[in-house]
């Protein structure tokens, strides 16, 4: 919470001229996934982004306002949580993953310590991937002052740290990345490329100038790597990666600059899209991100014809029995006789007076 306090207020001044000093609904969009966790970071980033003044002051003993969070339910999910589970195809290049010599010598280079957490931890199935939430898990308690189990020495946790940022690797590179972002982060990159297209068409009824995702460490692993940014390593709680549209009046050379911030002790530092310029032109910035993104999802995914065929079908049958319902509901409503007044168990309000 105090880590995106401080992101908040670091894009306060990062941004101070272009957002509104106070809070404007009109002027930002805020989005999370619907996990306590990054809605509360949300909540906490908003809190050092607008401080209430003014007006927006509502209780003089607290210094913070609510800011609207939207989201969806998990399982609808389908923008900011990744990897996403429901695509074969995604699922037979990780098999495959798995049989690349890479991922062979990690697995055999890292089995005593594959082997100790399995021993130690109890769980039925430890593998590089499995790791991974071993070493989270015990970085959390050791930043929160809790003592480690004594067969965790320093020289397994750095073994461990290095297995988690493998796993991240894997997930969304190692082995055919660009394949692997159009089955997932380039759903995220899409829906970005698609609003600042939109975004950098001149409207003087426009008013969006920021919008604002919460979402996992796996998202901005993701999300980068389908912009072949990626350092290989897994983002640190509070990252974020900016991406900012720069445009003058006339719309004329819109151009896209990113940067990413995963230290508040440092300054953060521009990332260059592969194959153009720091502030690259926004129509080179559309065609090369392209091929990282896909038109038609389920088609790469492997999701067969027959089974899209199924739950269309499906649907329409509910959604014909749910309209038969109602339109029998309706004419029985119609057509049934009225009856009197007096029996409907209504009854004058009598005044009190009279």
């Amino acid at each position: 919470m105090r880590q995106h306090y401080e992101l908040g207020q670091f894009l306060r001044k990062r941004y101070q001229g272009f957002l509104n000093q106070s809070y404007d609904r009109h002027e930002i969009f805020v989005r999370s996934t619907d996990y306590d966790r990054t809605l509360m970071s949300a909540e906490s980033n908003l809190a050092g982004l607008y401080p209430p003044a003014g007006q927006q002051v509502f209780n003089p003993d607290l210094k913070w306002q609510p800011i609207p969070i939207h989201t969806v339910p998990q399982q609808q999910e389908r923008l900011l949580s990744f990897p996403l589970n429901d695509c074969p195809r995604y699922d037979q290049l990780q098999k495959e993953t798995e049989e690349t010599e890479g991922y062979l010598n990690v697995t055999r280079k890292y089995q005593d310590v594959i082997e100790l957490v399995r021993r130690k931890t109890g769980l039925n199935k430890t593998t590089v991937e499995s790791v991974w939430s071993v070493s989270d898990t015990l970085f959390c308690e050791r930043t929160h002052n809790m003592s480690a189990p004594e067969w965790v020495t320093a020289d397994v946790m750095k073994k461990l740290q290095y297995l988690k940022d493998f796993a991240f690797q894997m997930l969304f590179g190692l082995y055919k990345q660009q394949e692997k972002s159009r089955l997932q982060g380039g759903l995220l990159l899409g829906a970005i490329v698609k609003n600042i297209s939109k975004m950098a068409v001149p409207d003087p009824n426009k008013r969006h100038k920021l919008v604002m995702l919460s979402a996992h460490d796996t998202t901005v692993a993701a999300f980068q790597s389908s912009l072949n940014v990626f350092n290989g390593r897994q983002p640190p709680y509070a990252s974020c990666h900016m991406i900012e549209l720069y445009t003058d009046e006339t719309g004329s050379a819109p151009s896209v600059s990113m940067f990413y911030r995963n230290d508040s002790k440092v300054a953060e530092y521009p990332l260059q899209l592969p194959g153009c310029v720091l502030d690259c032109p926004l129509e080179d910035f559309v065609r090369i991100t392209k091929l990282s993104i896909s038109d038609d999802r389920e088609k790469e995914c492997g999701v067969s014809s027959r089974v899209r065929d199924k739950v269309v079908i499906l649907a329409l049958a509910i959604t014909g029995l749910v309209l038969l319902i109602l339109v029998i509901l309706l004419l029985t409503v119609i057509c049934r006789p009225k009856e009197p007044m007096s029996h409907r168990g209504y009854q004058h309000v009598v005044n009190q007076d009279s």
